[in-house]
């Protein structure tokens, strides 16, 4: 995976389902949004950003969005759901340019696992409102639709204040890492060569500006589904190697989970992530 970078770090096993949706075409420059570094963050060993759902409220408490494999507590296990857990965690709130502006901190990691996906939502202490009040940063919003395949997309890491360009290559019904095994994981182009760090950084559709994905894993060594080198299993149960390839989860499967006040409610109509 692309490795969290504070303490000894062992890498992780990821597997995801998908369909494939048709291609679509790559937007014009006139077509595309603008991508910046605001609303990202930096995490102390990862990346991450300010998201909202599209029925959030700006006097909802902000979400933080990053990996499973990102959070304090360490890797969750597989088949381990954390839900409502204190978290006094502190992020790095960036600006246009990849400023800090400001030192955001949580209330709580809301939702956090690594089996099916590998995502980590944390309840901010602020609101959106309050945030963009004090700072002018606007939160970023979840996409609620399945990604397209050939969409253009960029990988913006807070913690690198780097941004990587490239397209949805397609996607994988599972992706394995050494424990874990993750359903859908979007594909990237060879472009978007991630390194360790960007786990966590939001994948954005450059023509919506919307969080499609999380960036999170990538076969380093060409090794066949271990740690730092996931595998691709098809439904037929046929697996390949992508070597220099990287991945991330899709993140529209998070809004059906997201409730009145941002609250996570995994007994929403249509919520799918994984229960404790």
């Amino acid at each position: 995976m692309n490795k969290p970078l504070a303490g000894a770090v062992l890498s992780l096993l990821l597997t995801g389902a998908a369909a494939t949706p048709a291609v679509a075409q790559a937007p014009t420059p006139q077509q595309a949004a603008a991508v910046t570094y605001a609303g990202t963050v930096a995490l102390s060993n990862c990346s991450g950003s300010v998201v909202r759902a599209p029925g959030s409220q700006p006097n909802d408490p902000a979400l933080v969005l990053s990996n499973g494999h990102c959070l304090e507590t360490g890797f969750p296990g597989p088949g381990e759901v954390l839900v409502n857990r204190t978290s006094s965690r502190s992020f790095s709130l960036l600006n246009a340019s990849g400023s800090k502006v400001a030192t955001l901190r949580a209330s709580k990691i809301a939702y956090g696992t690594m089996t099916d996906t590998d995502v980590s939502l944390y309840q901010l202490t602020q609101t959106y409102a309050q945030i963009q009040s004090k700072y002018g940063i606007a939160a970023l919003t979840l996409d609620d639709a399945h990604p397209v395949q050939g969409s253009s997309i960029k990988v913006v890491s807070g913690y690198w204040k780097r941004t990587y360009g490239c397209s949805v290559d397609g996607f994988a019904y599972r992706l394995k890492e050494g424990e874990w095994t993750w359903k859908d994981s979007v594909r990237y182009t060879s472009s978007c060569n991630t390194i360790g760090g960007t786990s966590g950084s939001p994948v954005i559709d450059t023509t919506t500006g919307k969080v499609v994905a999380v960036n999170n894993t990538g076969n380093e060594d060409g090794q066949r589904c271990t740690d730092n080198n996931p595998c691709e299993v098809d439904q037929a149960g046929n697996v390949t190697v992508r070597q220099g390839i990287n991945y991330a989860q899709q993140t529209y499967i998070l809004v059906p989970c997201i409730g009145a006040g941002n609250q996570i409610d995994l007994n929403r109509p249509g919520c799918t992530l994984p229960k404790p």
